[in-house]
């Protein structure tokens, strides 16, 4: 029986432990998208496996000016940020951490004035997000996206290949392609969204074209072994409702990635940060023909306390358990769940703001039990 302290070998790394640091986008990086020594401060206090994460998967990295939709959030697609993000890995490694890096294209949730030449954000189809872009002005509603023309998806996929290639240049240990949270990816997955009539819309095969692409050209061009995915089949959008064939669409998925024998699939269960039940779904059979590839891992994401996390590692329901919002305010987090210790509290009000308040300035258990 496995625990969640347990070391464990996914694809081609090896972690210390089952606990992962969830992506979470922190909107800390320097002008032009660039990674800084804040971040790798921020980074390096959560990556000692014996105190934190057996895996860091970074925050969300556009892997193009087009993919980008909130202000000061990093990218993967300038060798300036190449540079900046070494700072990162270096940092993570010299605490004996594992980092991955994952990329990001946020499709129609975006505004025209982070958009090259101020255009219109892309997406499967013309329809508006209905939430909001941070710009260097303030959140603003999405502005209305185009929809991508057929002969454009090539690119799609070459941005994603050089980012990976990127990443690895940057040190890092994998990848992580982010198809969900209703970005790019997912926004043409769901027939709620796209309503193409070409070669990527219509069947679901159609609509799992792009993803699917996308994963074979970064896992040829970084190994299946350091190549994960992120998926939210169960996400519910308020324009979006859930997709008709969601249990089929993600099976079909699931069947063409097995081959790829990917290091791990992310799996988001429910809503991010809210409920786990809006769709009746059966993560177990996806799970079931995933870890048939040897060496794949199944991670599972969304408010898990720790002995939920405990008893889903144990009873084999899942290989590794991430953690978000509790890792921002405790960068000791895995100490804190082996030994049973209070959690500090996250500021919700600085999770976005620049500078280091409510981003390096977390007290350790040590640092806690001194003051006291």
């Amino acid at each position: 029986m496995s625990s969640l302290f347990d070391p464990i070998r996914i694809g081609d790394m090896a972690l210390a432990n089952r606990i992962v640091m969830a992506p979470l986008t922190r909107n800390r990086a320097s002008p032009g998208q660039v990674p800084n020594a804040l971040m790798a401060d921020y980074y390096a206090q959560r990556a000692d496996p014996a105190t934190g994460a057996g895996l860091i998967v970074s925050e969300a990295s556009q892997i193009s000016q087009q993919g980008r939709g909130y202000v000061d959030t990093p990218g993967i697609h300038t060798d300036e940020q190449v540079q900046g993000w070494r700072l990162v890995t270096n940092a993570v490694h010299a605490r004996g951490g594992r980092i991955v890096l994952q990329m990001w294209h946020v499709g129609r949730v975006s505004h025209f004035s982070l958009q090259p030449g101020g255009g219109a954000p892309v997406s499967s189809s013309t329809r508006v997000a209905q939430s909001r872009s941070l710009t260097a002005s303030g959140p603003q509603p999405c502005s209305p996206p185009r929809a991508l023309a057929t002969d454009e998806m090539p690119g799609i996929v070459e941005d994603y290949r050089l980012a990976a290639r990127r990443a690895m240049d940057a040190g890092f240990d994998g990848v992580e392609v982010h198809g969900a949270n209703g970005y790019l990816l997912e926004q043409f997955l769901r027939d709620t969204v796209n309503d193409r009539t070409d070669g990527y819309g219509g069947s679901l095969a159609n609509r799992a074209r792009l993803l699917l692409d996308v994963v074979r050209a970064v896992a040829t061009e970084v190994g299946g072994g350091r190549t994960g995915l992120r998926l939210s089949p169960a996400l519910a959008q308020a324009e979006a409702g859930p997709e008709s064939q969601v249990q089929a669409l993600y099976a079909h998925v699931i069947d063409q990635l097995v081959p790829l024998r990917l290091a791990y699939l992310h799996m988001i269960e429910g809503m991010t940060g809210g409920a786990r039940d809006t769709v009746a779904f059966d993560y177990a059979a996806l799970r079931r023909a995933f870890t048939a590839a040897p060496g794949s891992a199944w991670m599972v994401n969304n408010g898990y306390t720790r002995q939920m996390a405990l008893d889903t590692v144990a009873s084999g329901a899942a290989d590794l358990v991430a953690f978000g919002k509790p890792f921002i305010a405790n960068p000791d987090l895995g100490r804190r769940l082996r030994e049973n210790a209070p959690l500090n509290t996250p500021d919700s009000s600085r999770f976005y703001t620049p500078g280091a308040a409510g981003y390096t300035d977390y007290p350790a258990l040590d640092e806690t039990a001194k003051a006291a």
